[in-house]
């Protein structure tokens, strides 16, 4: 995965949609993850 320059977080009870963008506006990823997962995500 390339390194995102913006990260967007849709917030939810349970589900969370993440996405990160390029210097360029290219998407480089785009996950749905659960309230435990997002931290996990977050912290590497």
């Amino acid at each position: 995965m390339d390194k995102p320059i913006t990260i967007g977080l849709d917030l939810a009870k349970n589900v969370f949609q993440v996405h990160g963008v390029d210097a360029e506006g290219a998407i480089v990823c785009r996950r749905q993850l659960r309230r435990l997962q997002v931290l996990a995500l977050f912290s590497r």
